[in-house]
């Protein structure tokens, strides 16, 4: 099975609910998740979004970009919160997320892979490492990435939080 890097928009009232019911915000992901599936919209209309396998190489390259904020793991644990894949959720604050899309609006996805290749993320094992032995291009991860920018932009503008957890 592989990890997918998964985001769900919500409003501050729903980040409180979802800070003291866990359970209540994985019922209301997983709605939203499945309304959305058929639908596919666009990033910045979306209130779910998955960036698939390439969050570890996102991870990596925004860490050597010194990003502001860990828009890959989240920057707080929801407390008693159970396993939504790969561990538990966490979550970054209306705040954290302007400061997240103000940074992404600075750095393309060119910018961010500029002198990294598929041998420095193989050197460095990110997941999946065996993408990158084989030399696979960046353009999947640049891909992504791309889809993160307007995402949070959107998240930004309605003064959204933004749940994340590996799936």
């Amino acid at each position: 099975m592989s990890m997918i890097g998964e985001y769900a928009r919500v409003t501050p009232a729903e980040l409180d609910r979802a800070l003291s019911d866990p359970e209540w915000a994985l019922k209301l992901v997983q709605g939203r998740m499945e309304a959305e599936a058929a639908g596919c919209p666009e990033p910045a209309a979306a209130r779910c979004l998955d960036i698939d396998k390439a969050w570890a190489a996102v991870g990596f390259l925004l860490r050597r970009a010194a990003f502001p904020v860990d828009i890959v793991h989240g920057e707080q644990d929801i407390p008693d919160a159970d396993d939504w894949g790969y561990g538990p959720p966490r979550y970054l604050t209306p705040a954290q997320v302007r400061t997240a899309a103000e940074a992404l609006a600075e750095i393309p996805a060119e910018r961010l892979t500029d002198g990294v290749g598929p041998a420095d993320l193989a050197a460095a094992q990110i997941y999946p490492t065996i993408v990158w032995e084989r030399g696979e291009p960046l353009d999947y991860v640049c891909e992504h990435y791309e889809q993160l920018r307007p995402f949070f932009r959107a998240a930004a503008d309605e003064g959204d939080a933004v749940l994340l957890w590996l799936g």
